[in-house]
């Protein structure tokens, strides 16, 4: 048993969150004490993310800080992990020789045994649950077969891998057994789930199960891809009260010649029938996606036609981000990046500034009316909480009046007062 006191740094994507839960388990499990805020550290270990620029600079600066931190004697190790030490470990390790081991994507359960003097094995989904008293994320898949020419995820993680059904839906009981009761089912590709391990598309069979399992209150759907789409999934979504009537599915872009730059394998007029029949069997729907702005192709008469699909589509969730080139991608490799990062940014503020416009009437629409919340968390004026409709981190939240005592993880009935762009505020019906 030790008396080590490590902190476990998780940056990026919710995938990469539940990874860095499983490590903080086997370390607990290890006799290490997991390091809160103001605790003296001995080990920092950073799970880094490397999807995007941005992403990759984050990544760098949290570990310069930590290095730096080291060399003042006040943590003695600095370890890595994650999707930036999986695609650039040699480099890394040559210019940051101060970080006294790097570990994969995968390889990063070998981390505890490295440092421990026994070998821990613990069960795939045996983690520690970071994201609040009733929410965690389940990841149903790892890795991609997409590769579309902008992304570098499946240079990354490899190629699409399900888990099993049964071993998911244990998961989920036992998560239920320590109080979850929101489940956020996350993978690269939803739309492929089951196609490699069953010959056939599971995601309906697999939320249809997972919706019957007795205390499960919300299951929300994050990361499908339009092509070869599972339209099976919607009755499922349609008849399950507890399956949120949300759907994240990334789009990218509408122009015909954009997406075809893009190897996305589904064209405009294919994504509007998506958008359209999925919220004609699913009513009420909420739809987040993701856009891009600037790939190669894309001259002002494509952006317009982005922008006058947002227009049309009215997303009730939208992201978006600018294009920067990955190395290794097939966007790289066969066209130039020509469009001025100005160009960008300013297509990119527009875009934005569109979508707000539609957030805000939208939002002003839920004025009056009363949906479930859960308590995420409170302030000094106002207890924060969810609907069905807002995935944690990225999606509004509502601000509930206090007058009366709430619990953190409880779901309450409210009624919306005032709307903003991207938050409501309400009051216990």
């Amino acid at each position: 048993m030790t008396n080590k006191v490590i902190e476990v740094i998780s940056l990026g994507c919710s995938k990469n969150l539940v990874d860095s839960e499983r490590l903080m388990k086997m370390l607990d499990n290890a006799g290490y004490k997991l390091a809160k805020s103001g605790d003296k550290r001995d080990i920092v270990v950073i799970n880094t993310c490397g999807f995007i620029g941005d992403a990759k600079e984050e990544s760098i600066e949290e570990i310069l800080k930590a290095v730096k931190i080291k060399e003042a004697g006040e943590i003695k190790s600095v370890y890595v992990m994650g999707c930036l030490s999986q695609r650039y470990a040699d480099d890394l390790k040559s210019e940051i020789p101060e970080v006294d081991r790097w570990y994969g994507k995968f390889d990063w359960t070998a981390l505890v045994n490295d440092i421990s003097d026994k070998q821990y094995n613990n069960q795939l989904y045996d983690r520690k649950i970071t994201t609040g008293p009733s929410n965690a994320y389940v990841k149903i898949a790892e890795g991609c077969n997409r590769f579309c020419s902008f992304c570098a995820i499946p240079l990354i993680t490899g190629r699409f891998k399900s888990r099993e059904i049964e071993e998911i839906l244990d998961e989920v009981k036992s998560l239920v057994e320590r109080g979850i009761t929101e489940f956020n089912i996350i993978a690269q590709d939803l739309s492929s789930y089951g196609l490699d391990i069953y010959n056939r598309h599971a995601l309906a069979e697999l939320i249809d199960r997972m919706a019957s399992i007795e205390g499960v209150k919300w299951i929300r759907l994050h990361y499908a891809y339009p092509a070869d789409f599972p339209y099976d999934i919607l009755p499922v979504m349609a008849r399950h009260t507890n399956v949120c009537k949300y759907l994240d599915i990334a789009l990218q872009h509408i122009s015909d010649k954009v997406l075809k730059n893009m190897r996305r394998h589904f064209d405009g007029k294919q994504t509007r029938e998506l958008i359209s029949r999925i919220r004609r069997e699913v009513p009420g729907i909420h739809i987040r996606t993701t856009l891009m702005v600037g790939f190669p192709g894309e001259g002002e008469d494509e952006f317009e036609e982005l922008m006058q699909f947002v227009k049309e589509t009215r997303f009730e969730r939208m992201g978006a981000f600018a294009y920067c080139e990955e190395e290794g991608t097939y966007g790289a490799e066969h066209f130039k990046d020509s469009i001025p990062e100005e160009v960008k940014q300013e297509r990119l503020d527009r875009l934005m500034n569109l979508q707000q416009e539609i957030s805000l009437e939208l939002q002003e629409a839920k004025i009056g009316q009363t949906f479930s919340v859960v308590i995420d968390r409170e302030e000094d004026d106002y207890y924060i909480g969810r609907t069905e409709f807002d995935s944690p981190e990225v999606d509004p939240e509502v601000l509930i009046s206090k007058t009366e005592k709430l619990t953190l993880g409880q779901y309450v009935d409210v009624k919306i007062t005032g709307a903003m762009p991207f938050e409501l505020t309400a009051e216990i019906c």
